[in-house]
Order: C-alpha cells, then structure tokens, then sequence
C-alpha cells in the first residue's frame, strides 16, 4: 500500500505506527482533522488479516469521527485507534497500558475511549499511563445505552420523513448484531411496539433478544433477503454492497455500525436506485460520542440523552439538504460537517498568541 497517497486523498493530518515488545503490543493512532478540538474516537481491538487492512480501517474509521463530531456539534476533531491482535488475550492489561503510554506521547491531541472489542474496565488500564481518556467506569461508562438512543431517534426520524410519522408500531425492523449497541435499540424499538428481526453470529445473543423480545432469528447470511420496513446494521461496516443491495426488501436503511457503505458514491447511487432511503451512519450514531464529550464536558447522563435526542433533527435535516440540493443523504450529511468545519476554521485568530504563560 502507497501510505502518504492515503493519507492525503482523505485529509488526515498524522497516523502513528506503535509497537510494544513486552506485551506485544501492536497499534495504529490516526488522527484525522483537529480543526475543532482535540481529536476524539474510540479504540478498535481487532485480529485484521493484514497490516494494510488495518491501516485502511483506522484512516476510514478516522475521518468518519472528524464529520460525526462535527455533525453533533461537539467541539472535537476527529481520530480513531485500532490495536491488531487476537481480542480475546488475556494479556489485557499490559495491552491497553501499552496503548495508553502512546496515546500520551501525543500530548492531548488524541483522547481515546472505548469502541469494537474494547470495555471501560480496558479504558481503566489506558488511565493508569495518561490523562487523555474517556469511558472510564466510574465516569461515563458504557456509551452503548446512548449510542443506542440516538440510533433508535434516528430510525423515528426516517419514518416520519418516509411515511410521515414517526411511530415505529407494528413497523418490522432488522437489527444485525446484537452487541451492546443492538440489544438496547432492540430495548428501545419492542417497547415502540416494532417487530424484530435479529442476527448474530453469536447464538446466545439472538436467543436472548428472542426470549426477551419476541424477535424472530435469522441467519447471518439470510438477514439480507429478510422482507421488513427498516434495516438496522448494528455489526461492522461495509455490508451494504454490490452482493448486499439486491437482496434487500426493506424502505430504510437506519444503524449504528459505522462505514455501512463499502463505497459511498456507488452504492448510495444503488440505494437510491431502489428508494431505499439511507441515514447517514455518523449521524444516526453519534450518541456514543456525545456521550464520551458528555464525560470531558461534566455532563450527566441525563444531559448526554437529551443531546442524543437532537438527532432526531439532526436526521431529518440531513434528508431535506439532499432534497434542496438534489444529491444523496450521505452526501448532504458531509456537507452539513464541512459546514461546520469551514465555518470555525475560517475563526479569525486573535494575536499576540506567543509568549503563552502558565
């Protein structure tokens, strides 16, 4: 893979290579644009079949943060961090130190946090080596219940711009992934009186929501073909694809994983092709960072819920910039980030800045 081409076509400002020997710790920071603050984004633990594969998820995952923090307001740039290994090692705690020593090496212009595979009980170890990290245990905790609210605020909002109301009754929804995003939209979505289709690839998870929930199983690979009104990717990213899209019957397409589109350009022109109507991910799953800011910020829960709540009009504006301007909802949804970007980067900078004292 040719790196600095990379880093160039999206924009990013620095990507850091790190490596552990006594804990075999290997990782890579990427921070993206800092324009509005410190960069924020979670740490991804993931076994990548390959070095360039993990490069190409922490550049993508990175940028995503950049226009998700900006699209909820939030006075952050954007970053991410992935550590390549076999997450179920039980050499945890001189992993995350490992990571935590890094993330401070960088002086404050990445704040970590939890993501895919990662805990709070994880972002604990990360506090013992520097300051620079959220989603601790004792603070803001699990992000998942909010993440999981402004997704579920997201899917209101794409009904009532689909069908003209925002009730989801008697409505089916597919939730793919039944982690800790998935079982509390599953939560938030039985008790609006939907009916659920779920897949895992973890059976005891899909039980669980069955029981619960009155959801009906499916298989990981029929959950496409499954017939219903919305679908909600709750897993990884990059499933709505050429092989995906021509199987799904559903109106909407509403979740909390993130980069659902494996290309943005094709395969939001194949969505719209179909009518299916597509809520940009970085927006409908910006509750887990606003519920990390929320921590940085001294918010309470309370606080970060009624945040996630703007959603609701954050996704219903992002649907009428790309009926004004004729373009697809992904699109109109960098636009409103670049908006934002260009306008507090266009700030006129007060000087004297320098001798700083403190």
């Amino acid at each position: 893979m040719q790196l600095f081409p990379q880093i160039e076509s999206q924009g990013h400002e620095q990507v850091v290579a790190c490596y552990d020997k006594a804990s075999g710790y290997k990782g890579i920071i990427a921070i993206h644009d800092t324009t509005l603050g410190p960069a924020l984004g979670g740490t991804r633990f993931w076994n990548y079949a390959s070095d360039d594969d993990a490069f190409f998820d922490v550049l993508r995952l990175s940028r995503g943060m950049t226009y998700k923090n900006a699209v909820a307001g939030l006075n952050l740039g954007g970053g991410k961090a992935v550590i390549i290994g076999d997450p179920a090692t039980a050499n945890r705690e001189l992993m995350f130190r490992a990571h935590g020593r890094f993330v401070e090496s960088l002086g404050g212009r990445y704040v970590t946090a939890e993501d895919v595979n990662t805990s709070p009980a994880d972002m604990d170890y990360v506090h013992m080596e520097t300051e620079y990290v959220a989603g601790l245990a004792n603070k803001s905790g699990d992000p998942s219940p909010v993440t999981a609210h402004g997704v579920f605020r997201s899917i209101e909002a794409s009904a009532k711009w689909r069908w003209g109301s925002p009730s989801l009754a008697g409505k089916t929804v597919i939730v793919q992934g039944i982690g800790h995003v998935g079982y509390y939209l599953c939560q938030e979505l039985h008790a609006a009186g939907a009916k659920l289709v779920v897949s895992d690839i973890r059976a005891d998870k899909v039980a669980q929501v069955v029981k619960e929930f009155g959801a009906k199983a499916t298989t990981d690979q029929g959950v496409y073909a499954e017939k219903a009104d919305i679908f909600a990717p709750c897993a990884l990213g990059a499933i709505v694809n050429d092989e995906t899209i021509p199987q799904l019957k559903v109106e909407i397409i509403c979740g909390g994983s993130n980069n659902q589109l494996l290309d943005a350009q094709r395969h939001g022109e194949a969505l719209a092709k179909r009518d299916i109507l597509y809520a940009p991910d970085f927006v409908a799953n910006a509750g887990g960072v606003i519920n990390v800011y929320s921590e940085l910020a001294g918010w309470t829960r309370e606080r970060a819920l009624r945040k996630a709540d703007e959603i609701f009009d954050t996704v219903l504006g992002v649907f009428q910039i790309a009926k004004d301007q004729g373009i697809q909802t992904w699109e109109a949804a960098d636009k409103l980030a670049e908006r934002r970007l260009a306008a507090v980067g266009g700030l006129t900078r007060t000087w004297p800045q320098w001798p700083r004292k403190g």
